[in-house]
């Protein structure tokens, strides 16, 4: 058995109970096929690169999964006979990441960006304000 990661978007017009069931019968057929699930993560209704069959938004799961090649052929069959779902991928992986996944991370979580700390946090442009204060000051003298 083969550790595959799978992601699908689903049509905006579903409600995210729909999506759910949607998953379980999915993951049914994994399941059924004597594989596993080994993480599920719903990502949320999000906007598109693109329309896609004149949808701008989209439902996005994904699945950690350890099956056969036979099951993943039967998933992806259903998967491409359900209208509800607009695209989806599975790739192959060496092995399933702990935790959430980088989508389901906050963004206070993920690591900070580096090459900024040389910047001033002050006043984005000091000089201006220096020259401002000298007009202000010709202006009380006359």
């Amino acid at each position: 058995m083969r550790l595959y990661e799978s992601v699908l978007i689903v049509r905006q017009d579903i409600t995210a109970a729909q999506v759910e069931t949607m998953a379980d019968e999915f993951a049914e057929i994994i399941t059924s096929a004597g594989g596993s699930i080994k993480k599920r993560e719903y990502w949320g209704l999000r906007a598109l690169a693109y329309r896609i069959k004149k949808n701008r938004k989209g439902h996005y799961v994904m699945f950690n999964l350890e099956t056969g090649p036979e099951a993943l052929k039967e998933y992806e069959r259903i998967m491409g006979l359900n209208e509800d779902v607009l695209r989806f991928l599975n790739i192959r992986i060496e092995e399933v990441e702990e935790g959430p996944s980088i989508m389901m991370q906050v963004k206070t979580e993920r690591p900070t960006r580096g090459g900024r700390d040389d910047r001033d946090s002050g006043d984005r442009n000091p000089g201006k304000a220096e020259s401002n204060d000298s007009a202000a000051d010709e202006k009380s003298e006359d």
